[in-house]
């Protein structure tokens, strides 16, 4: 069965980081690319970043392009997403998920494509104080 599970969230002072963990359950990152996105309070999930190890281009939504850096331990078989220089606007809970649907990871400018990626673990929540 396809899962993975997210670990690494809490509570940070802005300018602050924190790096999160997505550990592949049932798959290897190689068999399928893995997406980040985030849900703030009443808000819509908000694709990040996604990255497939055997094309190993990452894409970033543009809120994050330069703070964020999504990668790989294929040793581990788990996905990071560092998250630098965070903002109280990047309080969130954050989900990884693989692209079991084949969608691909590919920069829009529209919405990351990580959006429609599944199936989605539990989440880990980060909140960003100011």
């Amino acid at each position: 069965q396809v899962q993975v599970v997210e670990s690494g969230g809490g509570l940070v002072q802005a300018g602050g980081s924190v790096r999160l963990s997505c550990a592949a359950v049932g798959f290897t990152l190689n068999d399928y690319g893995i997406g980040w996105v985030r849900q703030a309070g009443g808000k819509a999930r908000e694709g990040i970043a996604c990255l497939n190890t055997r094309v190993g281009i990452p894409h970033y939504a543009d809120p994050v392009k330069g703070r964020f850096t999504i990668y790989a331990d294929n040793a581990r078989n788990t996905m990071y997403l560092q998250m630098n220089s965070l903002q109280p606007e990047d309080t969130a809970v954050y989900y990884c998920a693989p692209d079991t649907q084949g969608y691909g990871c590919y920069d829009d400018e529209e919405s990351n494509p990580s959006v429609n990626f599944g199936p989605w673990g539990q989440g880990t929540q980060v909140t960003v104080s100011s």
